[in-house]
């Protein structure tokens, strides 16, 4: 697997759906947390907060990866029907839109994880 130096490579090299969705991710998460930081982190997308990595998300061949760390996946079980997760993981379907509320209300749940951490 090739070892990206930045966000923007990473998105370069995706084919064309699967940039413009992680496009539209990466644009979701950095309005969801203006003071959070962009960085790569495993090797994929993520945002970064008072050190420590609120979610990353990377693509894959049929969905888009998100990771929010398993404590959101508990907390939003009910709203997550719908997807195919794991203990870290959500699996969003490229056929499907964004969840963009869902999204936004797991990287508000980490932030406020991360602050209390303080």
């Amino acid at each position: 697997m090739k070892k990206y130096t930045s966000v923007t490579a990473y998105l370069a090299d995706l084919p064309t759906m699967q940039r413009e969705v992680a496009e539209v991710m990466r644009d979701l998460l950095a309005d969801a947390a203006p003071d959070a930081t962009e960085v790569l982190s495993y090797n994929m997308p993520a945002i970064k907060q008072n050190g420590q990595v609120l979610v990353y998300f990377a693509t894959a061949q049929k969905h888009l990866g998100f990771y929010p760390t398993p404590d959101p996946i508990e907390a939003f079980a009910s709203q997550l029907k719908g997807f195919q997760t794991s203990k870290g993981t959500i699996q969003i379907p490229y056929n499907q839109p964004l969840p963009v509320k869902l999204i936004r209300e797991i990287v508000a749940f980490r932030v406020k994880q991360v602050e209390q951490k303080r």
